[in-house]
């Protein structure tokens, strides 16, 4: 037996229903919130909360009832993913800088057997040294490296994009490309 619907769909504005029904149509648009308009325009077309579940893809009219709830105080915003959802931001400026300053100072050579960083040393490195780094992924320190202008190189080595090591007769010379910013969109 369907639950009573306690709060009911507002009257659409004929702008919003039109919104929503492009909405649906878009091929550009993104599925979840095609999906939130779908399931609204079956609601205001008559159908319940579960009909309306079934006609959009959810799984119960209880998600209906909430994106109605939400509909009805924001109006077409209630598309959109709501505030705080998606990964949290765990590591601060301070412990990306300890991150990056770490990947600039050369690994032990006689501790850590190599001269230059992986992803797997390097996260082992940060572990060991910092409690707050406990958690620390190796996919979190290639976004956040990512981040600061580094990439991976084929040496295995972490520099910053746009420089490279060249030897000159006068020593080893950074060389910086000045179109950097450019290529890498």
């Amino acid at each position: 037996m369907p639950a009573h619907q306690k709060v009911p769909l507002r009257p659409l504005f004929p702008l919003e229903e039109q919104e929503l029904a492009r909405i649906v149509k878009a091929t550009s648009e993104r599925q979840d919130r095609a999906r939130r308009a779908q399931a609204l325009l079956a609601v205001a077309a008559g159908q319940s909360f579960t009909q309306a579940a079934a006609t959009a893809g959810f799984k119960s009219g209880d998600s209906i009832a909430a994106l109605v709830a939400r509909f009805n105080q924001h109006g077409l915003a209630a598309l959109d993913i709501a505030a705080g959802r998606g990964r949290r931001v765990h590591y601060d400026s301070a412990a990306r800088t300890r991150i990056v300053q770490k990947v600039q100072t050369p690994p032990d050579r006689a501790q850590d057997g190599t001269a230059t960083w992986s992803l797997t040393l390097l996260e082992r490195a940060l572990r060991t040294a910092h409690p707050e780094f406990a958690q620390l992924g190796a996919t979190t320190i290639r976004r956040i490296l990512y981040e600061a202008d580094y990439s991976y190189q084929r040496t295995r080595t972490w520099c910053p994009t746009g420089t490279a090591q060249r030897k000159r007769k006068a020593g080893v010379v950074t060389v910086v490309d000045p179109e950097a910013e450019l290529k890498k969109k």
